[in-house]
Order: structure tokens, then sequence, then C-alpha cells
């Protein structure tokens, strides 16, 4: 994973360059739009049906496989014609007919990544993020080259957008390589409710952590114009963008980790403080080098007009806010091991609240007020949950976690 995370990085770096040194603010501005608008609708594919594979037990998992292929066809289905049909609604409210074409090329995604997510959630639950982490790797790089080539190429705000579509195959042919288990085709529901039971909490979860992580697109965009977005879309990509992704990694290890001793108090806590030790130990020199030579690499790096743009202190307010997430999602991972995805869905809710005012209020300030709101509602509120989780499942387990 660590490895995979490094070319990841490099690949990232490559086309964050060259997209900063070709497109404009308003190329950046449309695609911030386009990609928006296709993670509200992909947030439904986040549905627990995989993370349920990883937690069931040994005897029940082959059972439920078949059902899971199901639920994920039948839903990729649904999700392509709601993007298809949504993508004209979000280019008349945001006054930009363009958009239309681009959301319903991404749409296509929804008919081809079913047939590999099942193979997917089976790595993951064997704990194979060797596999997994070259996976992502041979996706994500092929992605980010693919960008740097179009952008050369001159195809604007498409560069963007076109290698989403075209890395999909990829990832489906690489987990039928690495993990042996073959769809019957004999369509069936038959656990279905035992599946989405457990994944409907944690679908909650992840509608409201896309929601919190695209509220202040979705607002800049319609309060303060699509320039100003693709500034701040630049920013967070060219700062938060690189530490989230490293963040996102260690929570998907973390989830496996945790499950896999889910049952013994002692193996559990032992596990969780050794990742919380790992996590810290990356994060934290990571986003601090980052944010204090912002002001020297962006100009070098990405080009001076960015600086002209005030680019530079959002993406330091922005990337210093990536400081309590991992211990934040790594509660929720704990909460979720146990069984208990409620507990973080009713925390995800009151915080994604909190979050939407502050944002809202912080629009009246620019987008540095934007910045500075999410800044301060994450290194507030965060620490906390991670804390108070700690202590109520590792520490001193609460009557209603026993």
């Amino acid at each position: 994973m660590g490895l995979s995370e490094v070319g990841i990085r490099l690949s990232r770096l490559l086309a964050t360059v060259i997209l900063a040194r070709l497109l404009t603010p308003h190329d950046y501005g449309l695609a911030a739009l386009v990609l928006t608008t296709h993670e509200f609708i992909r947030v439904f594919t986040k549905n627990g049906i995989g993370e349920k594979l990883v937690q069931a037990g040994a005897d029940e998992v082959a059972e439920l496989c078949d059902t899971a292929f199901t639920l994920s066809w039948a839903l990729g289905g649904v999700l392509f014609l709601v993007q298809c049909l949504g993508s004209f609604a979000v280019a008349h409210f945001y006054r930009q007919p363009e958009l239309v074409t681009p959301i319903v090329l991404i749409a296509f995604t929804y008919l081809i990544y079913p047939l590999g997510s099942v193979q997917t959630s089976l790595i993951l639950r064997e704990n194979r993020m060797n596999v997994f982490g070259l996976t992502n790797l041979a996706s994500v790089v092929t992605d980010n080259l693919l960008i740097a080539i179009l952008a050369l190429r001159g195809f604007g705000m498409w560069s963007i957008i076109i290698p989403k579509f075209l890395i999909a195959p990829i990832w489906v042919i690489m987990v039928y390589r690495f993990h042996s288990w073959r769809p019957s085709w004999h369509f069936t529901l038959r656990h279905w409710r035992r599946i989405l039971g457990f994944g409907s909490r944690i679908l909650g979860v992840e509608m409201l952590n896309t929601l919190r992580e695209n509220i202040d697109y979705l607002l800049i965009g319609r309060f303060l114009g699509v320039v100003p977005l693709g500034t701040y879309y630049f920013a967070f990509n060219a700062g938060l963008g690189l530490s989230l992704s490293a963040v996102n990694a260690m929570g998907v290890s973390l989830y496996s980790d945790l499950c896999d001793v889910r049952h013994d108090l002692d193996l559990l806590r032992q596990k969780y403080q050794r990742n919380l030790s790992t996590i810290a130990k990356v994060i934290f020199p990571l986003v601090v080098l980052q944010s204090s030579l912002a002001p020297f690499y962006v100009p070098l790096v990405f080009g001076q007009k960015w600086v002209e743009r005030g680019a530079v202190p959002i993406l330091i307010l922005i990337c210093l806010s990536a400081l309590s997430r991992p211990f934040a999602g790594a509660a929720s991972m704990l909460f979720r091991a146990i069984g208990l995805p409620q507990v973080d869905l009713w925390w995800n809710l009151g915080f994604t609240l909190v979050l939407a005012f502050a944002v809202l209020a912080g629009t009246q300030f620019g987008i540095v007020g934007v910045a500075l709101a999410v800044l301060l509602t994450h290194l507030l509120l965060q620490p906390v949950f991670a804390l108070w989780a700690r202590q109520v499942v590792l520490i001193r387990p609460a009557a209603w976690i026993r």
C-alpha cells in the first residue's frame, strides 16, 4: 500500500502540474462541477454491500456473494439512468449547458465496475493489501498519465473527465486476475435483507461524507461563480488531494485489520493503537511540510498565475484540515468493525450540518472564508469524536457496546 501511494503521488503530481499550467480556472470550475455531480450519484455505490462481505462470518460469506453481485448490478443500472437524467438539471442550475455530455460519459462507469465489485470485497476480506494496492496503483497512475497526455494535447476540461471512463475496465480486469471468484449469472436477491440491513447505515454515512466533501464546491459554484470555484478546486487538489488520498488508503487497510479481531477487545485495542501510531507518523510530517512549503512550491511548480489568484492561503488552510481527518476516520472504521455503523451515521449527520452552516457563512468572505470555515470545523470537532470513540469502545466499553 505504501509503494502504491508513492507511485500514485508521483503520477498525481505530474498531472496536477500540467493541468495547473495549461488549464484556466474556468476549466477547473467546469471539471469540479462535473466530478462533484458524479460524486453525489456515485455515493450510492458505497452502500455497505462490500463492507458486509468483509465483515461477514466465514460460514456465510459464500452464500452472500451472488446476492451482492446482483444488487451491485441493479444499483449500477439505476445510477446510470439517474446521472444521465440529472445532467440536464445540473446544467440548468449552474447555467452551463456544456456540462451534460461529460456527466453522461462518466455515468457509463456504473455499468462496468459491478463486474469486479465482489472480487474487490473478497480481496479486502482476505487482507491482501498488496493486491489491492497494486490494482489501485495501476488504475490511478493510468488515470493521471492519461490526464497529463490529454491536457498536453489541448483537451482542456475533457482531459480530467475522459480518463475516469477509460480506467474502469482496468480495475475490473485486475481484480479478475487476482481473485478466482466468478459470478454464476443466476441473479438472486435471496439474502438482500441481511446485506442491505447492514449496508443502509453505511450508505447513510457515505452520503453524508460525500455531501461534506463537496458542500464547499456546491456553495462556491452557486454563490461565488465558476472562476473562484476553479481556484478553490485547484488549491484543494494541489494541497489536500495529496494528503487525503494517503488517508483514505490507510482507512481501507484499517477496516480490514479491525474486522479480523473485532471479537477480542485486547487485540482490537492493540491493532487500533498501532494503526493510529502509523497514521500519525505519516500524516503529521506530510501536512506540516506541505503547508510550510506552499508559498515556495506553488509558483515554482504550478505557475505564478495561481499565486496571483490567491490560491496559496487557501491551499495552506485546506491542507491543515487534514491533521484531524484520519483520526475521525479511524473512529468511524472502529464503529463499523464492531457492527455499530449507526453511531458513525449520527456523528456524521451532526458534523455535516455544522460544516454546511460554517461553509455557507464563509462564502460571505470569499473562498478564503470558506477555507477557514473548513479548517476550524475539522480541527475543533473531529478530535472530540476520535477521543470519545476510543474511550467508549476500547478503554471503558460502554454498556450499549458490550
